[in-house]
């Protein structure tokens, strides 16, 4: 009958995919329950497959409905989800942000320099050590040292926070 209940579930409106996770079900639950004798088998089957098809297809709506109204009290203008950070999420950055200008500006001058010119302005390291007159490899020592101080300050920060994620106890010994 699977092929018969298959196309009852096209002709309906299913996709293959949704026919096929519905016969699934179905076949689960005759499986699982007690079923007594039935008098008309095939009747049975297509009734019991339309009232599987049906209760998935309220069960989506509902989803959708539910998205919806989440969507609607939640995010942002004509039913769209704000993509704006959260103010929580805005003034954690800013402070980063402004930590990491703080360790910017504690680099010596020229690391200082080089650092923004490379990352910031995306200026060559061969042309940065040029108009420097330094080879490029001490421009690579005093970006190493710039990327050095950034992190340490972000390790700083992991280990500040407070919904860090860590193992302990004995079992448990490594952290994450």
């Amino acid at each position: 009958m699977r092929p018969a209940l298959a196309r009852y579930l096209l002709a309906r409106g299913a996709s293959a995919d949704e026919a096929e996770d519905i016969l699934q079900d179905v076949h689960m639950k005759l499986l699982a329950d007690d079923v007594g004798p039935v008098s008309q088998a095939r009747a049975y089957l297509y009734r019991m497959t339309n009232n599987h098809f049906l209760m998935q297809r309220r069960t989506a709506g509902r989803r959708v409905r539910r998205e919806e109204d989440w969507v609607q009290v939640n995010g942002g203008r004509d039913g769209e989800a704000d993509e704006r950070p959260s103010i929580e999420n805005e003034l954690i950055a800013r402070e980063q942000l402004a930590i990491l200008q703080r360790v910017l500006d504690d680099l010596p001058e020229r690391s200082r320099i080089i650092f923004r010119r490379f990352r910031i302005d995306g200026e060559p390291q061969r042309r940065i050590a040029e108009e420097l007159g330094i080879s490029v490899s001490a421009v690579e020592k005093h970006l190493a040292r710039a990327y050095e101080a950034i992190a340490s300050a972000r390790l700083r920060w992991s280990e500040d926070r407070p919904d860090r994620r860590h193992l302990t106890g004995e079992r448990n010994r490594h952290a994450t």
